[in-house]
């Protein structure tokens, strides 16, 4: 038998099998194409045309970095940042640390509803505290998915949501198609006055979601420590690489998954050896950027469809005015799938804030709520400003300022600790990630900052 004959089997399952881990970091990009972000990309194109493309692509180099982190987290030690933390923190420590946490998942959650409300108000003319009950309920039935059918199917839930955004937010551009040569233009990073700086700011500034930074090692953990038929399929692929390239490298057992017998007879994977955790990376890695890519994409086509189409343009600082905006612009049927576009992101951006402080407060404080009972307590908030009959705007400015203050406790632990090589051993980051990581990290806080500092002085 040929060497080329061995070699084929081992591909066809490498390939195979890093298919199987693609999902996590689609979920968790849904935190950069929230409600939040619309308003801020339309106005950055309807002011400035092209020239904030460069700040929409560095943001998204950033974010990249950033999930991959907190996935690689997960992957490797098999626990998400929340119960690291929790590990490690004291019980008063805990406390005061799962309290912030908590501020910054609300915050998060009456922004999903609110652009959830906002966008059945404008398909429907759905008044606005109906519209968040309606969102709260949908979000609930799909977090109900979760818990009866696993996390494989909220992904595929939630990772359609995407899709469907994704056509919604950039279906006008191909009526209105922006001008090439500027778009090149505007990847030169240049700004025009105070009022650009602070709109760039503001948007390299909401590029990292705390929340997203808790959930997605909590995903990553889940899909490749506790399945484990994932385990059992990248031990055997990582065990075919091996022998096809000939590596000795400790013997077939480097491709080994231990599982280990409970008491109902389900085989539960223990640690995965290095073979398998490379593997994982590798899958991950590819997660990541697809999902992030896919996720900037969205927001870029947003800032070109203001760009091209609403130039000089007022009311586009507020959600309710961007969509008159593109109405009168290109049209009714445009608008509705902005609409359709709004809805998909509100209903899938709760229903994954949700399920993310739901692991934020297992993790901390070692309580399990169900996640249904999570949705009814972060729900309860969201109505009562909406019926409060305050500007849906100035409550997602509000929220934005909230998750501000949240940004540093997700950052400066998770770069911390992904360099710790008691915990991570070798896949530990290396030099220059954590150079980068740091710089990162530097320039995301900075930012927030120097942005609630102009928000509470004017």
């Amino acid at each position: 038998m040929t060497r080329s004959t061995l070699d084929r089997p081992a591909q066809g399952v490498r390939h195979a099998r890093l298919v199987t881990l693609l999902g996590p970091a689609f979920v968790a990009a849904i935190a950069y194409v929230d409600p939040g972000n619309v308003a801020a990309n339309l106005t950055a194109g309807a002011r400035f045309g092209y020239l904030l493309v460069w700040v929409l692509v560095v943001a998204n180099v950033m974010a990249v970095l950033v999930q991959y982190l907190s996935a690689k987290l997960g992957v490797v030690t098999g626990r998400s940042l929340p119960e690291v933390l929790g590990e490690r923190l004291s019980r008063r420590g805990r406390i005061a640390y799962w309290a912030q946490a908590e501020v910054v998942a609300m915050a998060t959650d009456v922004a999903e509803v609110i652009g959830g409300a906002i966008a059945l108000h404008l398909l429907f003319g759905v008044p606005l505290v109906l519209g968040g009950i309606i969102t709260g309920v949908v979000s609930m039935l799909v977090l109900g998915v979760q818990q009866r059918r696993g996390q494989r199917v909220f992904e595929t839930v939630v990772t359609s949501m995407l899709g469907v955004l994704t056509v919604g937010f950039c279906a006008g551009l191909f009526f209105a198609p922006p001008d090439l040569g500027a778009v090149l233009g505007g990847l030169v990073p240049r700004l025009d006055g105070p009022e650009s700086v602070l709109l760039a700011a503001s948007m390299l500034g909401a590029t990292v979601m705390p929340h997203a930074i808790y959930l997605h090692s909590s995903l990553a953990r889940d899909r490749v420590r506790h399945d484990a038929r994932v385990q059992r399929r990248h031990a055997l692929a990582a065990g075919a690489e091996d022998r096809a390239g000939g590596a000795v490298d400790g013997g077939a057992a480097d491709g080994v998954v231990v599982e280990v017998a409970t008491g109902d007879d389900v085989a539960v994977p223990g640690p995965p050896s290095p073979p398998v955790v490379r593997r994982l990376l590798t899958a991950t890695r590819w997660d990541v950027v697809a999902a992030l890519v896919l996720a900037g994409s969205v927001n870029i086509a947003m800032l070109l469809l203001a760009a091209a189409n609403l130039p000089g343009r007022t009311g586009t600082d507020s959600i309710e005015g961007a969509h008159a905006a593109i109405e009168s612009s290109l049209g009714p049927g445009v608008a509705v799938l902005f609409g359709v576009g709004l809805l998909a992101s509100g209903l899938a951006s709760t229903s994954v804030g949700a399920y993310a402080g739901a692991e934020i407060m297992s993790g901390l404080l070692h309580v399990r709520v169900s996640l249904l009972a999570r949705r009814l307590v972060t729900l309860v908030p969201a109505i009562v400003l909406l019926a409060t009959g305050v500007s849906p705007t100035w409550l997602l400015v509000v929220s934005q300022v909230v998750l501000s203050f949240g940004i540093p406790f997700a950052m400066v632990p998770l770069v911390r600790i992904t360099r710790d090589a008691g915990l991570l051993g070798g896949f530990r980051n290396g030099l220059a990630t954590q150079v980068a990581a740091w710089a990162v990290a530097a320039v995301i806080v900075a930012l927030n900052l120097a942005l609630l500092w102009l928000t509470f002085t004017g």
